[in-house]
């Protein structure tokens, strides 16, 4: 894919649909509190969603601004939350995948593989499966749990039907990646077979990355936590900086606004929620405040007319 004319670019809205034990220090990685969510559920015997009433609220918020956005669902979801995902497909939303339960597929720390790829593809074959039943239309999109992506799951997306990935970030302060990231800038590319880095070879499958703020560092500004810990004016002039160079994207997590106190659970990362609520909320706005001329498009809108 090449760059197109700065006045067409356009802005990606997308909104990862996950809960508060889905992140990695609670469930799914490494040094998760739990194993996985299955652990989580056969243990937990209080309270779980704190997810729903801000995902109603940010369903809200995209229509006071008029914008059909991209939501990336952990597939538990559908059958945890009854109802919940079906309300995102009702409002006209496009749905996409984040994996079955939110498991990490490479380590955070090694970026070597967790799974096998023949287990990697029957997980995501079945969310896959999980969110083509309640969607009622094909899924084309997949963002990698915790941005934790690797070359080889890109070739096994490809080979599932898949359309796009949204998962690369490019900066200076992280690479949550198994490649060097060589080449990859802020707007769409065709990856190559094996890797991560961007090719001449055009091939059924896109990636489309993360924003960054090039200021001789890069720093990454698409939003989820850096929107919490670097706040909305720093953010903005990241994703509008890329969008003079090609499509960019703009995302955030319904538990970013979530203005409860979330059960006090997970290893190595106590400060992690320290920022969120109607302050986050305030940060949205502002910025999709700014892009209210932009012309905005899901991801399976841009792909579709970019293949």
């Amino acid at each position: 894919m090449t760059m197109s004319p700065t006045s067409n670019n356009s802005l990606a809205v997308t909104i990862d649909i996950e809960d508060w034990y889905h992140i990695p220090s609670v469930c799914g990685s490494p040094f998760s509190a739990y194993k996985g969510v299955e652990e989580f559920y056969n243990t937990w015997t209080e309270r779980y969603d704190y997810l729903t009433e801000p995902t109603h609220r940010v369903l809200n918020l995209l229509n006071q601004f008029n914008i059909r956005a991209t939501f990336f669902v952990v597939a538990d979801v559908v059958n945890r939350y009854p109802g919940l995902v079906k309300s995102i497909v009702e409002q006209g939303h496009e749905i996409a995948c984040h994996g079955l339960t939110h498991a990490c597929k490479i380590d955070p720390a090694t970026k070597q593989p967790l799974l096998s790829q023949e287990q990697f593809e029957i997980q995501t074959l079945h969310a896959k499966q999980i969110l083509e039943k309640v969607s009622g239309d094909k899924i084309i999109g997949y963002r990698a749990p915790n941005a934790l992506i690797g070359g080889w799951m890109i070739d096994s997306l490809e080979r599932m039907g898949f359309r796009y990935d949204s998962s690369v970030s490019v900066n200076s302060l992280y690479n949550k990646t198994d490649s060097s990231l060589s080449g990859v800038s802020s707007y769409p590319y065709y990856p190559s077979h094996g890797g991560l880095e961007p090719s001449t070879l055009q091939r059924s499958i896109v990636e489309f990355p993360f924003a960054y703020y090039n200021l001789g560092a890069k720093i990454p500004t698409s939003g989820g936590p850096m929107l919490r810990f670097l706040g909305g004016r720093v953010v903005y002039q990241g994703i509008k900086q890329c969008l003079k160079r090609g499509d960019s994207i703009f995302y955030f997590h319904p538990i970013d606004i979530s203005t409860e106190s979330f059960p006090d659970v997970g290893n190595k990362r106590p400060f992690y929620w320290i920022v969120k609520g109607k302050l986050v909320e305030k940060r949205v706005r502002y910025i999709l405040g700014k892009f209210k001329d932009r012309q905005t498009a899901t991801l399976g809108e841009l792909v579709k007319n970019s293949i």
